[in-house]
């Protein structure tokens, strides 16, 4: 609602970007350039009310395909957009999983035993940091070693060192962090360090063997709505309790 043209350059791309500007048009904004490096805005003097339906949330569903490979199950996702996760989606296929995409629908089947991937995270549409952490987990179960490169955040590794509790087959050195498959994982009782580390905390629990008790669930609560409620659905021996 400024006076004149502004300007974003270097601007993200994910699709969330896109999501909030098709959302802010509706409400008689005008803006351009979506999707790209650069967004121009032509102010405009009063927004409107309007009806917006919310993207899926491709993290959310990462997530849960995760779980899914890393558990050696198999999961059918539904509203999803499949082309949000076209990286993510390629790393699970070089692990052994077979994926089949619909429209809105994502139907994935892990192997018996997952493969050793590489992986470098980057800005959209490239493999996005925030399933980094989701993957080192899921990978703790894969054959041979992989190798995670983070280019984006600094100190996005501080969820290592509860995951060494269950298994020390991995270990970190400045952007990288080296997992080596370990056909067992052990329960322990950890803690949260953030949202997306607290999640794969949770997918290591899901692997390992015995009862795992996982402090600091609010950053998780933060991020996943009813997260417990969806993985039951699915087959885990999950709750939440009040310490």
């Amino acid at each position: 609602m400024a006076d004149g043209i502004t300007t974003i350059n270097n601007a993200a791309m994910e699709p969330e970007i896109v999501d909030l500007i098709s959302f802010l048009n509706k409400m008689g904004a005008k803006i351009e350039g979506g999707g790209t490096n650069k967004i121009t805005i032509n102010g405009v003097e009063k927004l409107n009310g309007t009806s917006h339906n919310i993207m899926p949330d491709r993290i959310e569903a990462g997530t849960f395909l995760c779980v899914a490979a890393g558990t050696g199950g198999e999961i059918i996702l539904k509203n999803v957009n499949s082309h949000d996760l076209d990286a993510v989606l390629n790393k699970l296929e070089e692990c052994g999983c077979v994926i089949e995409c619909k429209k809105n629908l994502i139907y994935l089947i892990a192997p018996k035993k997952l493969k050793q991937i590489e992986i470098k995270t980057t800005v959209y549409p490239g493999f996005p940091t925030d399933l980094q952490q989701i993957f080192s987990a899921m990978l703790l179960k894969a054959s041979g070693t992989s190798i995670i490169v983070e280019n984006i955040f600094e100190n996005r590794y501080k969820y290592i060192s509860e995951l060494r509790k269950m298994s020390p087959k991995i270990v970190q050195d400045g952007r990288v962090s080296i997992i080596t498959g370990k056909r067992k994982l052990q329960s322990a009782e950890v803690s949260c360090t953030d949202l997306r580390g607290g999640a794969a905390i949770v997918l290591a629990a899901l692997m390992a063997k015995g009862t795992s008790k996982i402090h600091k669930i609010e950053h998780i609560l933060r991020g996943y709505e009813n997260f417990d409620v969806k993985l039951r659905s699915i087959g885990a021996q999950i709750k939440v309790v009040e310490e």
